[in-house]
């Protein structure tokens, strides 16, 4: 799909995302000269707001969430011009008609219509813009995760959307997917002959896929209780971040070839039943403490009630194809953990014999690779290396960090917000980083297995201190099999 759309209409355009993400990503993207001189924006929202008053709203958004290199008065000004805005109420179905003939012979050419609102809103509004001409043949839709809250209500979302746009009008959007490092995953496998011979069962012993936050419900009160951790980041960035690691090289970066893969990679996860799910699964829940020096409540007392919601969740997971044949997948996340920090450990296995036992270094390391995603992005891989000397005491071997700093490496280059990318795709019509309906549903069919086996026991969540990193089973988990979580 090669159509660039002439109308971009961002529903929820008064929202916390719109105003800290996606209006500073096309404010740059208009900077740099990568938006058509043609396109037009169109916020749409429930406030009763006229076009200068929204104009202003974005302006100070810009200004509050630009950098300070990059906010430029003039060019701000010639950004508002292509903003516009029509008030719709998506929850009672009106201004549907208003929206369309504000768009007047624009409906003719392709529109691109971005949902940054609740999830419940995405079948509603595509069926909306259905009954007011709006999802032409010509139009596309992109909607923000999360895709359902389970395989059943997913697939009632993928059909209610279905009806309006065909699945290669349909852009699913994980933000992961759209930063540099994630990307930088399938450069580092399939861009080197040094690594992708080696990445298999048969040289590699685990994987450690964590992804640590320092903050709590940060005003998510109504969304995040009930939803818990392994929908919120488990279902859709980590397993993302689980099927670009372990998928087998596509044929080609196609959005078919990729996502081919990543589809058939998730539908490989071994699913989990009730009388192994202790074993393989750790809940919790935080408790009072310090994060970053600062005391911090319990999760019970910023929501006000007692809950069985999990903000942490530890799992070990298994693929079962030729290439990871026995080889768990250490997935950890949660909130309000020691420090924000997203990564991928890769640990190979160790030498088979070490030749250097009777010169004086009886034991080798095993080479780690570790992938930073954030706050850092670099890659770094532990090789062992002699010291400098001449031996008379016997050979002295050390572990040494290859370390490859992106931001160092790329001096110069300005890292680009996640959505920068992913809404230029979008307009442009490259769904490579975006995710199909198979692959959504492949991912909830695992969630799915885990929330049932958790139910059929009971798993309660274990307390944690806030501040920690997580109930002692997480360290148990992983620690039984001889291995320790990369902290």
């Amino acid at each position: 799909m090669s159509v660039k759309v002439e109308t971009l209409i961002l529903f929820g355009a008064t929202g916390d995302l719109a105003h800290r993400m996606l209006f500073p990503s096309l404010y740059n993207l208009h900077m740099d000269g990568l938006l058509a001189d043609t396109l037009t924006i169109i916020g749409s929202g429930r406030s009763p707001l006229d076009r200068a008053a929204f104009q202003l709203q974005v302006r100070e958004a810009l200004g509050e969430h630009l950098a300070e290199d990059r906010f430029d008065a003039a060019m701000a000004e010639s950004f508002l011009k292509r903003i516009d805005y029509c008030p719709v109420d998506a929850g009672s179905g009106t201004g549907y008609e208003d929206l369309a003939a504000l768009l007047g012979d624009r409906m003719t050419r392709p529109i691109g219509v971005y949902l940054s609102t609740p999830p419940s809103m995405f079948g509603p509004i595509a069926q909306g813009l259905a009954a007011a001409n709006i999802a032409c043949a010509e139009c596309r839709i992109a909607m923000e995760k999360p895709i359902g809250h389970d395989l059943a209500s997913s697939r009632e979302v993928n059909a209610q959307v279905g009806d309006a746009f065909a699945e290669d009008r349909v852009f699913r959007i994980d933000h992961y997917l759209g930063k540099e490092t994630v990307q930088n995953l399938l450069a580092l496998r399939f861009a080197n002959m040094l690594f992708e011979p080696l990445w298999n069962a048969q040289a590699i012993d685990h994987v450690q896929i964590t992804v640590a936050e320092t903050v709590g419900l940060e005003g998510r009160v109504s969304y995040y209780d009930g939803v818990g951790a392994l929908r919120d980041m488990v279902q859709n960035h980590m397993l993302q971040l689980l099927a670009i690691i372990a998928m087998e090289p596509p044929a080609s970066v196609s959005a078919t070839a990729v996502r081919d893969e990543k589809v058939k990679l998730l539908r490989s996860l071994r699913k989990m039943r009730a009388e192994d799910v202790k074993s393989l699964s750790v809940k919790g829940q935080y408790t009072s403490g310090a994060v970053g020096g600062q005391a911090v409540a319990g999760y019970a007392d910023e929501l006000g009630k007692l809950s069985n919601t999990e903000t942490f969740v530890a799992l070990k997971a298994f693929i079962d194809n030729w290439r990871w044949k026995g080889v768990p997948f250490y997935l950890r996340t949660g909130k309000r953990m020691p420090q924000r920090q997203s990564e991928v450990l890769i640990q190979f296995k160790p030498v088979p014999h070490n030749i250097f036992a009777r010169v004086g270094a009886p034991r080798l390391d095993p080479n780690v690779m570790i992938i930073n995603l954030q706050p850092e992005e670099n890659i770094r891989v532990k090789v062992m290396a002699k010291q400098p000397g001449l031996d008379r005491d016997g050979v002295r071997l050390k572990e040494v960090n290859l370390d490859v700093s992106l931001s160092h490496s790329f001096a110069g280059e300005r890292r680009r917000i996640a959505y920068e990318r992913l809404l230029l795709d979008f307009i442009e019509g490259d769904q490579t980083l975006f995710v199909r309906r198979d692959e959504v549903e492949a991912q909830w069919e695992w969630i799915d297995s885990i929330r049932n086996a958790w139910a059929d026991v009971d798993l309660a969540p274990q307390k944690y201190t806030a501040g920690s990193w997580g109930p002692s089973a997480a360290i148990a988990l992983i620690e039984r099999d001889g291995a320790s979580w990369h902290d």
